[in-house]
Protein backbone atom coordinates (compact mmCIF):
# COMPACT_ATOMS: atom_id res chain seq x y z
CA UNK A 1 0.00 0.00 0.00
CA UNK A 2 1.63 3.29 -0.84
CA UNK A 3 0.96 6.39 1.43
CA UNK A 4 0.74 9.76 0.32
CA UNK A 5 3.05 11.99 2.14
CA UNK A 6 1.37 14.96 3.86
CA UNK A 7 2.39 18.44 2.11
CA UNK A 8 1.29 22.49 2.22
CA UNK A 9 -2.30 21.37 1.75
CA UNK A 10 -2.42 19.73 5.55
CA UNK A 11 -2.09 22.39 7.88
CA UNK A 12 -0.76 20.24 10.37
CA UNK A 13 0.03 16.50 10.56
CA UNK A 14 1.81 13.81 12.75
CA UNK A 15 5.58 12.82 11.73
CA UNK A 16 6.62 9.26 12.22
CA UNK A 17 10.13 8.08 12.56
CA UNK A 18 9.50 4.18 11.47
CA UNK A 19 9.09 2.24 14.76
CA UNK A 20 5.87 3.27 16.10
CA UNK A 21 3.86 0.33 13.99
CA UNK A 22 6.06 -2.05 15.65
CA UNK A 23 5.90 -0.36 18.83
CA UNK A 24 1.97 -0.74 19.48
CA UNK A 25 2.26 -4.29 17.68
CA UNK A 26 4.28 -5.35 20.71
CA UNK A 27 1.85 -3.96 23.09
CA UNK A 28 -1.12 -5.66 21.39
CA UNK A 29 0.90 -8.94 21.01
CA UNK A 30 1.27 -8.47 24.96
CA UNK A 31 -2.41 -8.05 25.59
CA UNK A 32 -2.15 -5.16 28.34
CA UNK A 33 -3.29 -2.20 26.75
CA UNK A 34 -3.84 -0.02 30.33
CA UNK A 35 -1.42 1.48 32.46
CA UNK A 36 1.44 -0.66 32.44
CA UNK A 37 5.48 -0.66 32.95
CA UNK A 38 6.03 1.21 29.50
CA UNK A 39 3.68 4.08 30.85
CA UNK A 40 5.70 4.10 33.64
CA UNK A 41 8.65 4.15 31.40
CA UNK A 42 7.52 6.78 29.43
CA UNK A 43 6.91 8.96 32.30
CA UNK A 44 10.48 8.78 33.78
CA UNK A 45 12.28 9.35 30.09
CA UNK A 46 10.50 12.86 30.08
CA UNK A 47 10.97 13.61 33.86
CA UNK A 48 15.13 12.76 32.83
CA UNK A 49 15.05 15.46 29.83
CA UNK A 50 13.06 17.83 31.97
CA UNK A 51 15.23 17.76 34.72
CA UNK A 52 12.01 17.26 37.26
CA UNK A 53 11.58 14.31 39.96
CA UNK A 54 8.31 13.58 38.40
CA UNK A 55 5.81 13.04 35.69
CA UNK A 56 2.34 12.20 35.77
CA UNK A 57 1.19 10.90 32.43
CA UNK A 58 -2.44 11.32 31.67
CA UNK A 59 -4.45 10.52 28.64
CA UNK A 60 -4.84 14.21 27.05
CA UNK A 61 -3.37 17.52 27.48
CA UNK A 62 -7.14 18.45 28.65
CA UNK A 63 -6.92 15.83 31.38
CA UNK A 64 -3.79 16.81 32.42
CA UNK A 65 -5.46 20.09 32.62
CA UNK A 66 -8.60 19.59 34.76
CA UNK A 67 -5.94 16.67 37.01
CA UNK A 68 -3.69 19.90 37.68
CA UNK A 69 -6.81 22.32 38.97
CA UNK A 70 -8.63 18.80 41.07
CA UNK A 71 -5.47 18.50 42.56
CA UNK A 72 -4.41 22.25 43.75
CA UNK A 73 -8.20 22.33 44.73
CA UNK A 74 -9.31 24.60 42.21
CA UNK A 75 -13.30 24.71 42.57
CA UNK A 76 -16.61 25.98 42.88
CA UNK A 77 -16.45 29.80 43.74
CA UNK A 78 -12.86 30.23 42.43
CA UNK A 79 -11.47 32.44 39.86
CA UNK A 80 -8.51 31.61 37.37
CA UNK A 81 -7.30 34.26 35.31
CA UNK A 82 -6.32 32.50 31.48
CA UNK A 83 -5.92 34.32 28.53
CA UNK A 84 -9.11 34.27 25.99
CA UNK A 85 -6.22 33.51 23.27
CA UNK A 86 -6.12 29.62 23.30
CA UNK A 87 -7.81 26.30 22.26
CA UNK A 88 -11.37 26.14 24.20
CA UNK A 89 -10.15 23.14 26.12
CA UNK A 90 -8.21 25.44 28.41
CA UNK A 91 -11.20 27.19 29.49
CA UNK A 92 -13.30 23.77 29.41
CA UNK A 93 -11.23 22.38 31.97
CA UNK A 94 -11.66 25.64 34.27
CA UNK A 95 -15.07 25.28 33.92
CA UNK A 96 -15.02 21.47 34.28
CA UNK A 97 -13.68 21.87 38.61
CA UNK A 98 -16.61 24.93 38.46
CA UNK A 99 -14.31 27.47 38.93
CA UNK A 100 -14.95 30.84 36.52
CA UNK A 101 -12.32 32.23 33.74
CA UNK A 102 -11.23 35.68 34.02
CA UNK A 103 -10.17 35.88 30.19
CA UNK A 104 -7.40 38.38 30.10
CA UNK A 105 -6.01 40.11 27.21
CA UNK A 106 -2.22 39.15 25.46
CA UNK A 107 0.51 40.80 23.82
CA UNK A 108 -0.16 41.02 20.11
CA UNK A 109 3.62 40.28 19.37
CA UNK A 110 3.80 36.93 21.15
CA UNK A 111 0.18 36.04 21.25
CA UNK A 112 1.00 35.63 24.96
CA UNK A 113 0.02 37.12 28.24
CA UNK A 114 2.27 39.21 29.81
CA UNK A 115 3.20 39.94 33.84
CA UNK A 116 1.54 43.23 34.31
CA UNK A 117 -1.67 42.15 31.92
CA UNK A 118 -1.46 39.60 34.81
CA UNK A 119 -1.57 41.94 37.92
CA UNK A 120 -4.10 44.29 36.37
CA UNK A 121 -6.37 40.96 36.60
CA UNK A 122 -5.89 39.68 40.38
CA UNK A 123 -8.66 39.92 42.15
CA UNK A 124 -9.48 38.64 46.02
CA UNK A 125 -11.43 35.58 44.07
CA UNK A 126 -8.47 34.63 41.83
CA UNK A 127 -6.84 31.11 43.14
CA UNK A 128 -4.74 29.97 40.19
CA UNK A 129 -3.35 32.01 37.16
CA UNK A 130 -3.31 29.52 33.90
CA UNK A 131 -0.81 31.21 30.65
CA UNK A 132 -0.60 29.63 28.07
CA UNK A 133 2.64 29.02 25.87
CA UNK A 134 1.39 29.82 22.85
CA UNK A 135 3.26 28.48 19.41
CA UNK A 136 5.93 27.06 22.23
CA UNK A 137 7.50 30.55 24.32
CA UNK A 138 7.63 30.11 27.47
CA UNK A 139 5.59 32.85 30.18
CA UNK A 140 8.12 33.73 31.93
CA UNK A 141 6.33 35.00 35.31
CA UNK A 142 8.88 34.98 37.93
CA UNK A 143 8.89 38.50 38.65
CA UNK A 144 5.27 37.35 40.07
CA UNK A 145 5.61 33.99 41.70
CA UNK A 146 5.93 35.33 44.97
CA UNK A 147 3.12 37.73 45.31
CA UNK A 148 1.21 35.61 43.88
CA UNK A 149 2.11 32.69 46.32
CA UNK A 150 1.88 34.92 49.27
CA UNK A 151 -2.04 34.95 47.69
CA UNK A 152 -2.47 32.02 47.75
CA UNK A 153 -2.39 31.64 43.85
CA UNK A 154 -1.32 28.61 42.10
CA UNK A 155 0.08 28.74 38.32
CA UNK A 156 -0.59 26.45 36.28
CA UNK A 157 0.91 26.50 32.89
CA UNK A 158 -1.06 25.24 29.51
CA UNK A 159 2.48 24.25 27.78
CA UNK A 160 0.36 21.96 25.51
CA UNK A 161 2.14 23.35 22.48
CA UNK A 162 5.50 23.76 24.26
CA UNK A 163 7.13 20.37 24.86
CA UNK A 164 10.76 20.59 24.44
CA UNK A 165 11.05 24.49 24.84
CA UNK A 166 13.05 26.52 27.28
CA UNK A 167 12.38 29.32 29.76
CA UNK A 168 15.80 30.93 30.06
CA UNK A 169 18.54 28.01 30.75
CA UNK A 170 15.56 25.48 32.30
CA UNK A 171 13.42 23.61 29.72
CA UNK A 172 9.64 24.83 30.12
CA UNK A 173 8.32 22.26 33.10
CA UNK A 174 11.34 22.69 35.65
CA UNK A 175 9.82 25.68 37.34
CA UNK A 176 9.39 24.51 40.83
CA UNK A 177 7.04 26.64 41.94
CA UNK A 178 4.75 26.11 38.84
CA UNK A 179 2.38 22.76 37.81
CA UNK A 180 3.21 22.31 33.63
CA UNK A 181 0.71 20.46 31.11
CA UNK A 182 1.74 18.96 28.56
CA UNK A 183 -0.16 17.78 25.62
CA UNK A 184 0.64 14.60 23.48
CA UNK A 185 -1.82 14.98 21.07
CA UNK A 186 -1.73 14.10 17.56
CA UNK A 187 -0.01 17.25 15.39
CA UNK A 188 2.32 17.88 18.79
CA UNK A 189 6.16 18.38 19.02
CA UNK A 190 6.30 15.36 21.05
CA UNK A 191 3.41 13.20 19.85
CA UNK A 192 1.57 9.86 21.59
CA UNK A 193 -1.14 9.88 19.31
CA UNK A 194 -3.01 11.37 22.03
CA UNK A 195 -1.94 11.89 25.33
CA UNK A 196 -0.78 14.31 28.16
CA UNK A 197 1.24 14.96 31.74
CA UNK A 198 1.34 17.07 34.83
CA UNK A 199 4.50 17.75 35.93
CA UNK A 200 3.67 18.26 40.15
CA UNK A 201 5.36 20.89 42.35
CA UNK A 202 5.22 18.20 44.76
CA UNK A 203 5.13 14.32 46.02
CA UNK A 204 1.80 15.21 46.94
CA UNK A 205 0.42 16.71 44.11
CA UNK A 206 1.94 13.78 41.79
CA UNK A 207 0.26 11.31 44.40
CA UNK A 208 -2.97 13.30 44.20
CA UNK A 209 -2.95 13.40 40.16
CA UNK A 210 -2.22 9.78 39.93
CA UNK A 211 -5.28 8.80 41.97
CA UNK A 212 -7.34 11.12 39.80
CA UNK A 213 -5.87 9.55 36.70
CA UNK A 214 -7.27 6.27 37.74
CA UNK A 215 -10.95 6.15 39.50
CA UNK A 216 -9.20 7.44 42.74
CA UNK A 217 -7.54 4.02 43.36
CA UNK A 218 -4.63 4.43 45.19
CA UNK A 219 -3.01 0.87 43.82
CA UNK A 220 -1.49 0.08 40.72
CA UNK A 221 -2.17 -1.90 38.35
CA UNK A 222 0.61 -4.98 39.16
CA UNK A 223 -0.54 -3.97 42.91
CA UNK A 224 -4.47 -4.92 42.29
CA UNK A 225 -3.54 -8.02 40.75
CA UNK A 226 -1.54 -9.90 43.73
CA UNK A 227 -4.49 -8.78 45.94
CA UNK A 228 -8.34 -9.51 46.27
CA UNK A 229 -9.43 -5.40 46.90
CA UNK A 230 -8.29 -2.24 46.33
CA UNK A 231 -8.97 1.13 48.09
CA UNK A 232 -10.60 4.35 46.21
CA UNK A 233 -9.74 7.28 48.66
CA UNK A 234 -11.60 10.03 46.51
CA UNK A 235 -12.77 11.43 43.43
CA UNK A 236 -11.34 9.82 40.44
CA UNK A 237 -11.76 9.75 36.41
CA UNK A 238 -9.98 7.15 34.41
CA UNK A 239 -7.45 9.48 33.08
CA UNK A 240 -4.51 6.83 32.11
CA UNK A 241 -2.35 6.87 29.63
CA UNK A 242 -2.27 3.95 27.74
CA UNK A 243 1.04 1.31 27.14
CA UNK A 244 -0.44 1.93 23.45
CA UNK A 245 -0.37 5.53 23.68
CA UNK A 246 3.05 4.93 25.80
CA UNK A 247 4.68 3.08 23.02
CA UNK A 248 4.32 5.97 20.50
CA UNK A 249 5.56 8.24 22.67
CA UNK A 250 8.61 6.43 23.67
CA UNK A 251 9.37 5.49 19.68
CA UNK A 252 8.90 9.55 19.29
CA UNK A 253 10.87 10.25 22.02
CA UNK A 254 14.35 8.24 20.71
CA UNK A 255 14.02 11.10 17.69
CA UNK A 256 12.92 14.46 20.02
CA UNK A 257 16.61 16.05 19.15
CA UNK A 258 15.92 15.49 15.60
CA UNK A 259 12.33 16.92 15.84
CA UNK A 260 13.52 20.23 17.48
CA UNK A 261 16.28 20.49 14.59
CA UNK A 262 13.49 19.61 12.19
CA UNK A 263 10.68 22.31 13.74
CA UNK A 264 13.18 24.83 13.94
CA UNK A 265 14.65 24.79 10.90
CA UNK A 266 11.05 24.61 9.02
CA UNK A 267 10.42 28.00 11.07
CA UNK A 268 13.42 29.99 9.96
CA UNK A 269 12.84 28.91 6.23
CA UNK A 270 9.37 30.62 6.30
CA UNK A 271 10.93 33.62 8.62
CA UNK A 272 13.20 34.04 5.66
CA UNK A 273 10.86 33.83 3.10
CA UNK A 274 8.05 36.23 4.41
CA UNK A 275 10.95 38.52 4.55
CA UNK A 276 10.15 39.43 0.82
CA UNK A 277 6.44 40.24 1.77
CA UNK A 278 5.28 43.59 2.78
CA UNK A 279 1.57 43.83 4.64
CA UNK A 280 3.05 40.45 6.87
CA UNK A 281 3.55 40.18 10.77
CA UNK A 282 5.20 37.24 11.94
CA UNK A 283 4.55 35.80 15.04
CA UNK A 284 7.95 35.03 16.73
CA UNK A 285 8.60 31.81 18.14
CA UNK A 286 12.88 31.84 17.50
CA UNK A 287 14.34 30.04 20.38
CA UNK A 288 11.16 27.35 21.35
CA UNK A 289 10.18 24.44 19.93
CA UNK A 290 8.18 25.84 17.35
CA UNK A 291 4.49 24.72 17.24
CA UNK A 292 2.69 27.27 15.01
CA UNK A 293 3.99 29.29 12.50
CA UNK A 294 1.55 32.50 12.39
CA UNK A 295 1.26 35.73 10.69
CA UNK A 296 -1.14 38.54 11.36
CA UNK A 297 -2.66 39.94 7.88
CA UNK A 298 -5.55 42.33 7.43
CA UNK A 299 -8.11 41.04 5.53
CA UNK A 300 -7.59 37.58 7.11
CA UNK A 301 -10.98 35.89 6.34
CA UNK A 302 -10.26 36.71 2.42
CA UNK A 303 -6.92 35.45 2.09
CA UNK A 304 -7.71 32.62 4.44
CA UNK A 305 -10.63 31.51 1.53
CA UNK A 306 -8.24 32.64 -1.36
CA UNK A 307 -5.67 30.25 -0.04
CA UNK A 308 -7.68 26.99 0.78
CA UNK A 309 -9.13 27.95 -2.35
CA UNK A 310 -5.77 27.22 -3.46
CA UNK A 311 -4.96 23.80 -2.04
CA UNK A 312 -2.78 25.67 0.70
CA UNK A 313 -3.87 24.17 3.94
CA UNK A 314 -4.03 28.18 6.63
CA UNK A 315 -6.12 27.77 9.14
CA UNK A 316 -6.34 30.05 12.46
CA UNK A 317 -5.55 29.25 15.53
CA UNK A 318 -8.00 30.07 17.71
CA UNK A 319 -11.16 31.92 18.03
CA UNK A 320 -11.19 34.47 21.30
CA UNK A 321 -13.09 32.02 23.78
CA UNK A 322 -14.63 35.55 25.62
CA UNK A 323 -16.73 36.00 22.59
CA UNK A 324 -17.95 32.21 22.59
CA UNK A 325 -21.84 31.88 23.25
CA UNK A 326 -20.46 29.15 26.12
CA UNK A 327 -18.49 31.57 28.00
CA UNK A 328 -20.71 34.89 27.47
CA UNK A 329 -21.19 35.12 30.76
CA UNK A 330 -17.56 35.75 31.68
CA UNK A 331 -17.27 38.43 28.52
CA UNK A 332 -14.49 41.61 28.92
CA UNK A 333 -13.89 44.19 26.81
CA UNK A 334 -9.71 42.82 25.53
CA UNK A 335 -9.34 45.18 22.51
CA UNK A 336 -5.48 43.10 21.92
CA UNK A 337 -7.24 40.02 21.70
CA UNK A 338 -9.91 40.57 19.23
CA UNK A 339 -7.69 42.48 17.31
CA UNK A 340 -5.06 39.88 16.27
CA UNK A 341 -8.13 37.66 16.43
CA UNK A 342 -9.11 39.10 13.26
CA UNK A 343 -5.75 39.13 11.63
CA UNK A 344 -4.10 36.04 12.89
CA UNK A 345 -3.34 32.71 10.29
CA UNK A 346 -1.54 29.66 10.78
CA UNK A 347 0.53 28.57 7.74
CA UNK A 348 0.87 25.11 7.05
CA UNK A 349 3.94 23.79 9.39
CA UNK A 350 4.67 19.84 10.05
CA UNK A 351 7.62 18.20 9.12
CA UNK A 352 7.05 16.69 6.02
CA UNK A 353 7.04 20.17 4.54
CA UNK A 354 10.03 20.83 2.62
CA UNK A 355 11.62 24.51 1.53
CA UNK A 356 10.00 24.15 -1.68
CA UNK A 357 6.76 23.66 0.05
CA UNK A 358 7.62 26.70 2.19
CA UNK A 359 8.24 28.83 -1.29
CA UNK A 360 5.09 27.87 -2.49
CA UNK A 361 2.52 28.49 0.28
CA UNK A 362 4.58 32.26 0.94
CA UNK A 363 4.23 32.82 -2.81
CA UNK A 364 0.34 31.97 -2.53
CA UNK A 365 0.21 34.14 0.42
CA UNK A 366 1.73 36.46 -1.47
CA UNK A 367 -0.69 36.88 -4.08
CA UNK A 368 -3.47 36.74 -1.69
CA UNK A 369 -2.42 39.43 -0.05
CA UNK A 370 -2.48 41.56 -3.79
CA UNK A 371 -5.83 39.82 -4.61
CA UNK A 372 -7.35 41.20 -1.18
CA UNK A 373 -6.40 44.47 -1.11
CA UNK A 374 -3.14 43.77 0.23
CA UNK A 375 0.14 45.37 -0.32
Amino acid sequence: MSLTIPDARRNASPYLYGREAASVARVLEAGQFGHTDLTAEFERRIAAYLGVPDVVAVSSGTAALHSALLATGIGLGDEVIVPSMTFCATVQAIRAVGAAPRFIDVDPATLCVTPQLVVDAVTDDTAAVLPVLFGGRAVDLSSLREDLAERGVVVIEDAAHAFGSHCGSEHVGADVTALTCFSFGPVKNLTCGQGGAVIPRTPEEAAAVRRLRMLGVTQSQSERAETTSYQVEGFGLRYQLSSINAAIGLAQFDHFDATVRSRRHLWRAYSDALDALEGVTLVDVDHTVPHLCQVRVLHRDHVFAHLRARNIGVGVHYPPNHLQPAFARWTRDLPATERVSREILSLPFHQHLTEADVHRVVTALGHALKATGGP
